[in-house]
């Protein structure tokens, strides 16, 4: 690779990108879907969103599966 500052201006351009959805995710009240996990202790709280992120996986897929379909 001749230039791998190209790569890492990529990757912290992906991580700006990720850091603003989940600002705005966080603003946002995302429901709480059947399969979630939270955890709650004395100053500790554990929330794993199963559920939103089987949903996410399945968007995800097909969305690629139709942007694959359409040659886009």
């Amino acid at each position: 690779m001749d230039r791998p500052w190209k790569l890492f201006f990529a990757i912290g351009i992906i991580f700006i990108l990720i850091s603003g959805v989940l600002l705005l995710l966080n603003s946002v009240n995302i429901p709480k879907l059947p399969g979630d996990i939270v955890i709650h202790k004395k100053n500790f709280t554990l929330y794993f969103p199963i559920g939103i992120s089987i949903l996410v996986s399945i968007i995800l897929s097909v969305l690629f599966y139709f942007l694959r379909y359409w040659k886009l």
